[in-house]
């Protein structure tokens, strides 16, 4: 009787009161003789305390708000990288931007086997459990998952009867995987069709988009497709609570109107986007989920022309903002759209900037009530995300292959650079920048700073180890972002681009003393300090 009494007690009262009563009673006039019976309301009280933890989002006017009416404000980080690759991320950018360009050039160096491999265990490493472990460590309370449609379902040209759909079990099982490590811990996840059937958008990074092939806008079997992954996807996740809701295409940019921006900055209806916006949305309520959907415009996100106002309930206006001022005026028209037209607003991408950038962005979104997610997780080489992969030597010869020519690599040397990657892609190998995420979370309710690490006295303090903190406070510098699109001029506020993401300069260091850390202060200029 005790083992019965301690496993009910320890499940939450509000719980136990969804058991019958009967059920209660029978267990505790027969215990010994009830072992299947008990086990079968353990079970159920499991199963109802899962569902009834969960407090699945909806759009209440402009607010988003949980199940118990409580407004709920969105942090959270992008997992860019994972389902689809871009060139920037893993630096080979200025030879092979798009993910189908990155493995040709795989296979270039190996062969269709071992890339295949490559790719699955890029799938295994890049993002785990420990991985959203951290990112509720550190204060995020979401996840936006950047889709890649080829791990859902064929291309158009290799499905083996033209018009239907072929579904494929990588995808959803590896989005069954991360619901489930987000709702262990009591995180929303957002679902974000970053590379639409085709591609979306002339920026083919973006999308993997091949330009030998029919686009998402040039193709009535692609639209079909994305509207039928869409239903498929809502059939699938439509009574989890944990399940934020659906961002339906990432950064549309293309011209609808002959002439125009190529990237749909000034166009004035946006009809085709808002016509595939309007089935997509029809087929997610045909499944019976009521998920907020997250709707993004032209021009990146951000050409909103057109599209409202809204045509269903649990819509969110969601927009993007890189390398703008943080000033009011730079999210203004979006504050006065969602207003007009009565629907809460997301910010659904913004970084690669500085870590000033990042504090006072979110400061500015979170003053008026703007849920956010960043833009991403991890990168090769970067210092501007919370975690940096690793570049090691065989990959780095390789991208020099790749960009200069020269002897090609042995497929054996290859194969140990790649594989060494994969190793490095697992965040228990990767480099934490807390610098970065101490601005995002704890900067924007505290301006004290705290030191960057533990430092012992007598003994040597690294230069680079100054505080954590905002600058003015931490530090000083002159140069503290980069603020091209507003001013029109692009500010490096990093020279050195190393170790820290500050304004600071910081550079490798080739000195041979043992007490150094590998960095130095690269450059400095009158009025600038540090503070330890």
């Amino acid at each position: 009787m005790h083992f019965y009494t301690f496993v009910l007690c320890e499940i939450p009262k509000k719980h136990c009161s969804n058991i019958p009563q009967k059920m209660n009673r029978i267990i505790e006039k027969k215990p010994l003789q009830n072992i299947v019976l008990a086990s079968l309301v353990l079970l159920l009280i499991t199963l109802i305390s899962y569902q009834t933890m969960g407090q699945q989002l909806s759009a209440d006017n402009q607010k988003i708000v949980n199940d118990k009416n409580e407004e709920v404000l969105l942090r959270g980080i992008g997992l860019g990288g994972w389902m689809l690759q871009e060139g920037y991320m893993l630096e080979t950018g200025s030879f092979a931007g798009t993910q189908h360009e990155i493995r040709a050039k795989i296979v270039e160096v190996t062969d269709e086997a071992y890339t295949t491999a490559f790719y699955n265990g890029w799938y295994n490493n890049h993002c785990t459990e420990a991985d959203i472990d951290s990112l509720k460590s550190w204060g995020f309370n979401s996840v936006r998952l950047p889709m890649h449609y080829n791990l859902y379902t064929l291309p158009i040209g290799l499905e083996p009867v033209a018009g239907q759909q072929t579904w494929l079990d990588k995808g959803f099982a590896m989005t069954d995987s991360l619901l489930s490590w987000c709702a262990k811990r009591e995180m929303y996840l957002i679902l974000d069709l970053h590379a639409a059937p085709g591609g979306q958008g002339k920026d083919a990074n973006i999308s993997d988009y091949d330009t030998s092939k029919p686009s998402l806008w040039e193709s009535d079997a692609n639209q079909d497709k994305t509207v039928a992954l869409w239903g498929k996807v809502a059939e699938r996740y439509k009574d989890e609570p944990w399940m934020a809701g659906y961002d339906l295409i990432n950064e549309p940019n293309w011209n609808f109107t002959s002439g125009a921006n190529q990237n749909g900055c000034d166009e004035s209806t946006n009809k085709p986007l808002k016509d595939l916006y309007v089935r997509i949305t029809e087929a997610i309520r045909n499944a019976g989920d009521d998920h907020l959907i997250f709707i993004e415009g032209n021009c990146w996100a951000n050409n909103h022309n057109g599209i409202w106002p809204a045509w269903e309930t649990n819509l969110v206006l969601s927009f993007h903002k890189y390398w703008s001022l943080n000033d009011q005026a730079s999210i203004q028209g979006f504050i006065d759209l969602g207003s007009q037209h009565n629907v809460p607003l997301w910010m659904g991408e913004a970084g690669e900037n500085s870590n000033t950038w990042f504090r006072n962005a979110i400061k500015l979104l979170e003053q008026n009530n703007i849920g956010w997610a960043w833009w991403p997780m991890k990168k090769v080489g970067s210092v501007v995300n919370p975690m940096t992969i690793v570049k090691n030597e065989g990959y780095n010869d390789l991208l020099n292959y790749w960009s200069n020519g020269g002897a090609k690599p042995s497929k054996e040397i290859a194969i140990d650079g790649l594989n060494q990657l994969l190793e490095n892609l697992k965040i228990q190998n990767n480099t934490y920048r807390p610098d970065v995420v101490d601005a995002m979370i704890r900067q924007q309710s505290a301006i004290e700073t705290k030191p960057y690490k533990s430092q012992h006295l007598p003994g040597v303090i690294a230069m680079t180890d100054y505080d954590l903190g905002p600058v003015g406070y931490a530090f000083y510098d002159l140069d503290t972002a980069n603020y091209r699109v507003s001013t029109g001029d692009y500010t490096p506020w990093n020279q050195g681009w190393a170790y820290r993401n500050d304004g600071v300069d910081i550079e490798r260091s080739s000195d041979g003393d043992h007490r150094s850390n590998g960095y130095y202060i690269g450059l400095s200029a009158d009025g600038e300090w540090l503070q330890y």
